[in-house]
């Protein structure tokens, strides 16, 4: 099960877990993006693609999701939880309201799914839940308060559903990618390109100039990681944060 895989790191994601034979759930708001990537999928690598459009902010629509699955699939083994970053802007810049959505979007949907599927792992001692935030968990970016304050909250969820849940058999992680060739950091790129009078193109090459690899990560290679962290490779790996950063990240 793979939320908001309609596009980026999300489709990424669920189109791995396709290469390695899994049948795959997906949702997204969009049903025609939503759909278009399952077509492909399914065309692709000749699994079963279960979707459903929906808002994961909205608890009732992520629990219905989730029995759906359940009784299409049988139950859930892997659980990725993600969702569209919030708007880049400075602390002064966001209104309370883009505070409420942020805290529902970025935090309580994770919490949404993992009170949905934690009881069907429980019954198969197994269970795998991942969730994808940002490098902002480790290292605060700058016009992204926002990111920076709640998915904080989302690494002290998986630390706490970690140890409450590992004597079942579920193992919780949390994927942290940095700069992503992605529609949202296009987002950004445009957002700093107004605040400082510069071109996106000069914005993308400082990023790099940044990572040791000197490069822009892909989807993919988030999407690997998350594979590897939902596979038996990584059994004995729960509470954690993998960044996904190129080096960008300097701290120990």
């Amino acid at each position: 099960m793979v939320a908001a895989s309609s596009q980026g790191i999300g489709r990424a994601t669920a189109e791995t877990f396709a290469a390695e034979g899994c049948r795959v759930a997906m949702c997204a708001r969009n049903e025609q993006t939503l759909q278009a990537a399952a077509d492909h999928i399914r065309k692709q690598y000749g699994v079963e693609v279960f979707t459903q459009a929906m808002d994961v902010a909205n608890a009732e629509a992520v629990h219905g999701f989730v029995e759906a699955v359940v009784a299409k699939f049988g139950g859930v083994d892997i659980c990725v939880t993600n969702a569209g970053g919030p708007p880049a802007k400075g602390f002064l810049a966001v209104t309370l309201e883009e505070w409420r959505k942020a805290v529902d979007l970025n935090f309580l949907s994770t919490v949404f799914f993992a009170r949905a599927v934690i009881p069907h792992m429980q019954r198969k001692h197994w269970g795998r839940i991942i969730t994808i935030t940002s490098i902002t968990t480790k290292q605060p970016v700058a016009d992204l308060v926002l990111s920076n304050a709640v998915r904080a909250a989302v690494v002290g969820l998986v630390k706490s559903l970690a140890n409450e849940f590992g004597k079942d058999g579920i193992l919780v992680n949390n994927v942290g990618p940095g700069y992503t060739a992605t529609d949202r950091l296009k987002e950004l790129a445009k957002s700093r390109s107004a605040a400082l009078g510069k071109t996106e193109k000069e914005i993308s090459e400082g990023w790099t100039a940044d990572v040791p690899l000197k490069r822009l990560g892909e989807p993919r290679e988030v999407a690997d990681t998350i594979v590897w962290l939902a596979s038996e490779r990584a059994s004995y790996i729960t509470g954690q944060t993998v960044l996904v950063d190129g080096g960008n990240y300097k701290g120990l």
